[in-house]
């Protein structure tokens, strides 16, 4: 059987593992990036090309696959002058490995429907390493014909990949996932800086903790960063702002609250304010040592000093 052409966007350090990863297995590709080391990086190793616009991507691919920075570069790409959706074939199908807000997804997934192509949301769990292997986790949702149209490739790209449903239900699992992930990092983070203040010993904290049901790979990684200084949970502070602000918008297009993702949200902005944007989240600790009481008369809102 014929393998379908793949069409490429966005070559940072996940989406570029992820081209090698297809460029190995022979998928034949057509790629387009801002950064043009990293497009001429996969042209040199064959069996690839490069794109000027989304619209030409489009025309020349059976699969278009984006893994972008945000959902108002997603619909940049799609919407565009030259973008996806002037191009998009008859029978495509677009799969987006982004992190985005669902109700951008579903939108763009009915103006795909409209050219009689298809869509995918299928954002991503673990690293830029088990991309290039294919060992990724993959939360892909969808109607179940498309779905199974693009299996056996995502197949080849991760070692699960779940079917969550309809179009959309990926990208709410992402951000409910990384809601409570980002918001237990915060919680242990925060709980070792207030340790610190009030004269316990961080690493005999950690001892404690960890001896009990609030272990876990989370733990782990803040103890790494808060007690031995080693930071090693790959995803940034500025990053984990944008999903907690991505969960917030979803959760207001739900009709509910959730006053818990506020807070971990007000953190991850201020550390961001502060300059910490780019650092790896466990280094938010570093934001909880200098918060001093403000003058706020709630008593409520707190500074960095």
């Amino acid at each position: 059987m014929t393998k379908p052409v793949i069409g490429f966007i966005g070559l940072g350090l996940m989406g570029g593992n992820m081209v090698e990863n297809l460029q190995t297995k022979g998928f034949d590709l057509v790629v387009m990036d801002l950064d043009e080391d990293a497009v001429a990086k996969v042209v040199d190793r064959g069996g690839a090309r490069a794109a000027a616009t989304p619209r030409e991507l489009a025309e020349a691919s059976d699969i278009v696959m984006l893994c972008l920075t945000t959902s108002e570069v997603v619909e940049k790409v799609v919407y565009g002058d030259d973008g996806l959706l002037a191009g998009i074939r008859d029978g495509a199908v677009l799969i987006d490995f982004g992190t985005s807000v669902p109700a951008s997804t579903r939108k763009i997934g009915a103006d795909l429907a409209a050219r009689g192509a298809g869509m995918v949301d299928a954002p991503l769990g673990r690293t830029p390493a088990h991309a290039r292997d294919g060992l990724l986790n993959i939360m892909a949702a969808g109607d179940r014909e498309t779905f199974d149209k693009v299996k056996p490739v995502l197949d080849q790209q991760g070692e699960n990949v779940f079917y969550l449903g309809p179009l959309g239900a990926g990208h709410t699992t992402k951000l409910i996932n990384n809601f409570m992930g980002m918001t237990t990092v915060c919680t242990m983070s925060q709980a070792f800086a207030v340790a610190d203040r009030a004269g316990v010993d961080r690493r005999q904290l950690y001892d404690i903790m960890s001896a009990g049901p609030s272990n876990s790979p989370f733990m782990g990684f803040c103890k790494n960063y808060a007690v031995d200084g080693v930071s090693d949970l790959g995803f940034s502070i500025g990053n984990a702002s944008k999903d907690l602000g991505y969960f917030l918008r979803m959760v207001e297009d739900l009709g509910t609250r959730a006053e818990i993702a506020e807070g971990t949200s007000h953190n991850l902005e201020a550390a961001v304010a502060a300059g910490m944007g780019d650092g790896n989240v466990p280094e938010i600790f570093d934001y909880f040592m200098t918060l001093d009481r403000s003058a706020d008369p709630a008593g409520r809102s707190q500074r960095a000093v």
